[in-house]
């Protein structure tokens, strides 16, 4: 089993100036990683770099769900939302321990004019609701034999049943109909494994800061390790651009002038207790905003995550949640809830950057421009893939790697189509053993559950260190499933290199915890100092640098 740990990456690194790759891959975000995997399992030499950590962008700040898009419906945006939920069981194929289905409740309220961002409506709002259902019913037939459930029409009482935080005033009717959920971040994880696993060279903190040009063509990248500032000089066959919301960036290094033009969409999601919120295990979408958006309350774990915004653009590389944003989303919270929440009940905001793509010329709203993925070359030889979302990640990957099998001659073949990722094989056999494995190690059931939904058959791996190490059962936090073990396998497997990488994106305790980590910072630096021979010093320079980071994500929030 390949191993991402620090000793790897400095291999890897190193491995990237002495061979030859059929392919470069530039971001290590979920299409970069969906890329890379593609790319070797069709027998491609394959190097992937990553600026920051893996998931640090776009890619660990969604809404935690694999969906077909319902919003794009009312657009008419067919075959958009059709390629969304043939990908969506495809997720729920190849990643079954990560991607699970998750039943969603509409409600449908007197005096909705434009119910999941109609762009019409009709006289007094006759005939909405017939208009919702069958809305619903092409959804369920585009997933066609990848479909993971049926709608249905709800009476009020039932809408009270599934979702009894909904306010029932003014409640007329709803729907429940099916999407899926995951962490989006370990998905990204579970992809990059996959890959490594095949072959891939894969590094985080590489950053590429120049391309190696032959003429007007690209044939390689000087790479800058961020961690100790030395260089590589990567050559490739074929390079890929999977950098999202950097993409026009990233091509402009080549000296021509960006094909595509990415306009970033910034989306807020603030999270919150489940018992601040009473729900059930329903998600639940508020069906209309005055700017005819959809927002969505997801259960997620012992928290819930409620968004999303579509705003404009800012520091790409820093977004933040503004008081304006919060505002705008308590304001539908409570416009729908029979509770009533403030900023007090808010556990953690987070923001991130939609790479939407700009057709033709002229502004106008984020919110209308497409989330269609384009894969685009250049004259230099760069292939551009960008756009799309994370439900889309494979499809994506696929395409660009089309391209360069054209452009060899090779006939395109599609093996990620039932490419099972890691963790997933065997999944159903083995998570019995674990559960049983978990229960005499004398962890909690949620704490069980969490690692069987976070690793799959990796979670092995963690209940193996455990039994090495009993002190590695122990929880961080009472009421979160977060254990000291996930620390050394992050460090060993998943190329976790700081405690924000650990905190961010190897769990989500940043989120989810009402200290965001800051209470137990040294404890983890301990565990990482022990695989990444941190000397004293080290560890502490690594703690403040966490707590500055934790501090100035703060006063951004709250300026």
């Amino acid at each position: 089993m390949e191993t991402l740990s620090s000793v790897v990456r400095v291999r890897n690194l190193s491995e990237l100036e002495s061979k030859r790759y059929d392919v470069l891959v530039i971001g290590g975000g979920i299409t970069g990683a969906g890329v890379a995997l593609d790319a070797v399992v069709r027998g491609y030499k394959v190097a992937l770099v990553e600026k920051a950590d893996f998931a640090s962008g776009t890619s660990s700040k969604s809404t935690k769900l694999v969906h077909g898009g319902i919003r794009y419906l009312p657009n008419f945006d067919f075959s958009l939302v059709h390629e969304a939920l043939v990908e969506r069981g495809l997720l729920v194929q190849n990643a079954n321990f990560l991607v699970e289905p998750l039943e969603f409740v509409l409600p449908f309220y007197e005096g909705d004019r434009h119910p999941v961002g109609m762009p019409f409506t009709t006289p007094g709002g006759v005939g909405l609701g017939f208009m919702l259902d069958i809305g619903l019913w092409m959804y369920d037939l585009m997933a066609g034999k990848r479909a993971i459930g049926r709608h249905r029409r709800l009476k009020v009482a039932d809408v009270e049943r599934l979702a009894p935080m909904l306010l029932t005033q003014g409640l007329k009717e709803g729907f429940t109909y099916y999407d899926a959920q995951t962490h989006d971040a370990r998905l990204t994880m579970a992809i990059l494994r996959t890959a490594a696993q095949y072959g891939a060279t894969i590094a985080n903190y590489a950053e590429v800061t120049s391309f190696i040009m032959e003429g007007p063509l690209a044939r390689g990248a000087h790479v800058r390790d961020a961690l100790t500032g030395q260089t590589y000089a990567v050559y490739a066959r074929h390079i890929i651009n999977a950098t999202g919301v950097y993409s026009d960036k990233v091509e402009e290094l080549t000296g021509e002038e960006a094909m595509v033009k990415i306009e970033p969409s910034k989306g807020v999601h603030l999270v919150f207790s489940r018992e601040d919120l009473a729900i059930g295990d329903s998600a639940v979408v508020l069906p209309e905003t005055d700017d005819k958006r959809i927002l969505f309350i997801v259960p997620w774990e012992s928290r819930v995550v409620f968004g999303t915004t579509d705003t404009g653009t800012g520091d790409l590389d820093h977004p933040t949640t503004s008081a304006e944003d919060i505002a705008y989303l308590l304001k539908y919270l409570n416009r729908y809830l029979s509770v009533n929440l403030t900023e007090k009940n808010i556990i953690s905001a987070y923001a991130g950057y939609r790479p939407l793509v700009k057709l033709g010329k002229g502004g106008g709203s984020t919110a209308k421009l497409s989330r269609t993925h384009v894969v685009l070359q250049g004259s230099s030889g760069l292939v551009t893939v960008t756009g799309g979302k994370l439900t889309t990640y494979r499809r994506m990957a696929q395409d660009a790697i089309d391209v360069i099998s054209q452009r060899d001659g090779a006939k395109p073949v599609h093996p990620t189509l039932n490419l099972p990722l890691q963790g997933s094989a065997g999944w159903n056999r083995l998570q019995h053993d674990i559960n049983r494995r978990g229960a005499q190690a004398g962890l909690k059931p949620s704490i069980i559950k969490h690692l069987g939904h976070s690793y799959g058959t990796e979670a092995a791996v963690i209940l193996k260190l455990i039994e090495q190490d009993p002190s590695l059962a122990q929880p961080f936090v009472d009421d979160l499933p977060y254990i000291r073990a996930e620390v050394p396998y992050a460090c060993q497997y998943e190329m976790a290199m700081t405690p924000y990488d650990f905190m961010a994106r190897r769990t989500s305790i940043i989120l989810e915890d009402w200290h965001q980590g800051t209470t137990f910072v040294d404890d983890v630096v301990a565990l990482m100092a022990k695989e990444h021979g941190w000397s004293p010093s080290e560890q502490n320079a690594q703690a403040q640098s966490y707590l500055a980071v934790v501090h100035g994500q703060e006063l951004a929030e709250r300026h």
